[in-house]
């Protein structure tokens, strides 16, 4: 018999009308089901009881029989639910048990209002550090609604997930919010400037959302762009981004969409490479750029003067051509 057993015997008894402790593994009260004599007052015919390696209840009056979960469940559910997870840690439920496994549910995570301690791009003035960074890449003015600025960056992301230890040479960034149903679920942090060692710093929150940019903002009965990053994803039409540099297959399989990728124009790059020869190997519509592009992502060819959603819609290409451009483009 569990020592589990015999606590939970001790919890449960103050709430037993005269409960009393017989001798060792045998306790009895007035039973709770029944409620014994209703003229005899003193009456306790209700037994908690060793049998082998469980302890039973049996009622010699109504003839009421439980094992201790059931008798728990019945009387004290939450003692009940304590029990169960008490001896599911100790490896006692399930087959070849009389306690059940638990049903272990679990809420969605409730996080901090994320807002707090951040403001929005668009509010800023035009000369504050932050909007003038992202004004001089070209980002849309309509989009910087979309992207805030933390002026104590690591301080603030300590206040949503303890993340750095070390908060000294804290620093302001750009930060690109991950979004799922209304709710922030993650964000990246992004430098003002190119020369900080991480450039963008990604914290997720809840794992169980993929991690992807702007899941809230396209239309999936249309096709849907996907690129390397939520930055170049600003300038094309119905776009996320992946806010992670693998591709979350997972995602992708169990989403009614159809799916373009756009991957950034490094010919040279072996991990893009790879990336784009799974892509096309799945038979999936992939951007694939022309030889006279040469500018390394759509950013870069928006502060190039180029049109790249036109860029986008003219080389998609998928299956056979998409294997034949794509063996040219890598030769570049």
């Amino acid at each position: 018999m569990s020592y589990i057993d015999i606590e939970y015997v001790n919890l449960v008894s103050s709430r037993l009308d005269k409960f009393s402790h017989k001798k060792d593994n045998l306790y009895n009260f007035r039973c709770p089901y029944c409620g014994d004599s209703q003229k005899h007052r003193t009456k306790t015919r209700g037994y908690l009881y060793q049998k082998k390696n469980e302890i039973l209840f049996k009622c010699h009056n109504c003839g009421v029989g439980r094992t201790l979960a059931n008798f728990l469940k019945d009387n004290a559910n939450d003692l009940y639910d304590q029990y169960i997870l008490s001896r599911y840690k100790e490896g006692l439920t399930g087959k070849a048990t009389n306690t059940p496994n638990p049903k272990l549910e679990f809420d969605t995570p409730k996080f901090k209002n994320n807002k707090n301690g951040v403001v929005p791009i668009s509010i800023l003035d035009d000369e504050h550090l932050a909007k003038k960074y992202l004004l001089s890449r070209k980002i849309p003015k309509d989009k910087l609604n979309k992207l805030y600025y933390c002026p104590k960056y690591k301080e603030w992301v300590n206040s949503q997930k303890q993340t750095f230890n070390d908060i000294s040479s804290d620093h302001g960034r750009i930060i690109i919010p991950l979004i799922y149903d209304g709710k922030w679920f993650g964000f990246q942090g992004r430098s003002l400037t190119n020369d900080q060692q991480l450039r963008y710093i990604t914290t997720i929150l809840d794992d169980s959302q993929p991690k992807v940019y702007n899941l809230d903002g396209v239309d999936y009965e249309k096709s849907v762009f996907i690129t390397e990053g939520p930055i170049d994803s600003l300038f094309i039409n119905n776009a996320i981004a992946m806010a992670g540099a693998d591709i979350d297959w997972n995602f992708i399989n169990n989403t009614d969409a159809t799916f373009v990728f756009v991957f950034d124009n490094e010919p040279r790059n072996l991990q893009i490479i790879d990336r784009m020869q799974k892509v096309i190997d799945r038979q999936l519509p992939i951007v694939i750029y022309h030889s006279d592009i040469k500018e390394k992502d759509l950013n870069d060819m928006v502060l190039a003067g180029r049109d790249v959603q036109d860029i986008v819609d003219t080389n998609t290409y998928y299956g056979l051509e998409a294997q034949l451009k794509f063996n040219t483009w890598k030769k570049v």
